[in-house]
């Protein structure tokens, strides 16, 4: 990844095959990360994915998040102890683990191991 690809819009996905992140700007995957943390963050479902899930029962990408790139490869800060998580087969949108309440942006995200944490 370019490092003036730092501060730039980018989508998020965890990548199934390459056991990582994967991170999209404008459309195209610019890179892979284990670890990162993004800023003014939304989370994005396409429901036609999400309906192709439950159908077929195989997982595609069809969730993100999105927001401003800060730092990749990082340990997850102590004041990131927010658990937020997404699962098709629940709810149409990314929620709160604790509470299930939905959870739509974040001004800070980090994402770890298949896990997203926020304040």
């Amino acid at each position: 990844m370019n490092p003036e690809a730092q501060n730039m819009k980018v989508k998020v996905y965890w990548n199934l095959h390459r056991d990582c992140w994967s991170i999209q700007h404008k459309g195209k995957v610019i890179g892979h990360a284990s670890s990162l943390m993004l800023s003014d963050v939304t989370f994005k479902v396409y429901e036609s994915g999400r309906q192709r899930v439950l159908r077929e029962k195989k997982k595609n990408v069809h969730a993100f998040a999105c927001g401003t790139l800060l730092e990749k490869n990082l340990e997850k800060p102590d004041s990131m102890n927010r658990a937020i998580s997404y699962n098709p087969y629940r709810f149409s949108f990314f929620f709160d683990k604790a509470s299930l309440e939905p959870v739509r942006n974040s001004n800070t995200l980090f994402l770890g191991n298949k896990a997203l944490f926020t304040e």
